[in-house]
């Protein structure tokens, strides 16, 4: 048999990167392609000189190139997309085309050439359900057109309707993964991420700021648990066609989460509440509440989280002392 060779998509962003060093250590050969409009070279440099890793700065957009790459591997992992809040702000044409265009493009490609694919989806999905825990087959609620953060969890909605359209009319292998606010070495704060600048802020002796009133909680899954997870679902026999949250259940408010990045980097900076409307202008809309349900990943793949959110702050408040230290 000859060696499994893999795509991901936005590879030299914090997931895929992880990802990639994950599938190369397993003696994968990887192809990357990214645009490093979010993704940094800096997240793969480490990587450069495997023999079996090749980088592709390009876009999902240009379908001659995906084409091309799809036609080299047997499975592809779909990460590409518009990350975080701040970016689906300020760019929100250019976040929904490349979130729904792209998609198709790289469906079509997977499809053509009879590729496996699984395509990482968001928890955004489930907009303003409050009915927690979220399951799967839940309700989404989204608000206004006119709000732009909106526009980033319908993409994302279309992307796993492509997919699983595809799945059911072309006999395309395709499993979806909402994620649930990923942490974890290499993240940065730069798009509106809370856990890297909370921590940088920390061991700066800035200020902890924090949107709105910080009463909003969120599960932060981390970046180890959540790829093997993915490596897991993107092989197994009976996760095509189907929908799985992936992250951590263990649940705390934002407030409580400064608190605690405080108290792990030794740091006594103040906790100060910005509005939401500083940050990204009138009309945001915030979600008060987000948990998954895991009991269908556990069933198929015995998922469980095996980081604590504490061991995964003092992993992330190493990883950024190590690099303030070495500056």
């Amino acid at each position: 048999m000859p060696k499994k060779s893999i795509l991901i998509t936005g590879g030299a962003g914090f997931i895929g990167s992880h990802l990639a060093e994950k599938l190369l250590k397993a003696d994968k050969e990887v192809f990357v392609i990214d645009d490093l409009s979010t993704g940094s070279l800096k997240n793969i440099a480490h990587l450069k000189n495997d023999k079996n890793f090749h980088f592709i700065k390009g876009t999902i957009l240009d379908a001659r190139t995906i084409e091309k790459l799809v036609k080299k591997v047997n499975q592809i992992y779909h990460l590409a997309a518009a990350v975080g809040v701040k970016t689906i702000i300020d760019k929100p044409l250019e976040s929904f085309l490349l979130n729904t265009r792209g998609t198709e493009i790289v469906l079509d490609a997977a499809v053509k050439y009879k590729v496996p694919i699984l395509i990482t989806s968001t928890s955004e999905i489930y907009g303003k359900n409050d009915n927690l825990p979220f399951a799967e087959d839940g309700d989404r609620v989204y608000g206004s057109a006119y709000h732009a953060r909106w526009g980033y969890a319908m993409s994302k909605g279309a992307d796993e309707f492509l997919a699983l359209a595809y799945h059911r009319e072309k006999g395309l292998n395709a499993v979806i993964v909402r994620l649930f606010n990923v942490v974890g070495p290499r993240q940065t704060g730069v798009y509106g991420m809370v856990v890297p600048r909370f921590v940088q802020q920390a061991l700066a002796g800035d200020p902890l700021t924090v949107y709105g009133d910080g009463y909003q909680t969120r599960c932060f899954g981390y970046v180890d648990d959540i790829t093997d997870a993915l490596v897991k679902l993107a092989s197994h026999s009976k996760a095509s066609g189907h929908i799985f949250n992936l992250g951590s259940d263990e649940e705390i408010s934002i407030k409580e989460l400064a608190r605690k990045v405080n108290k792990l980097t030794g740091a006594k900076s103040k906790i100060a509440f910005v509005p939401y409307a500083k940050v990204y202008g009138q009309g945001f809309d915030d979600m008060a509440r987000r948990r998954p349900d895991l009991s269908k990943i556990k069933k198929i793949i015995g998922y469980a989280p095996k980081i604590t959110l504490e061991e995964s702050l003092k992993r992330i408040i190493d990883y950024y002392s190590k690099l303030s230290n070495a500056k």
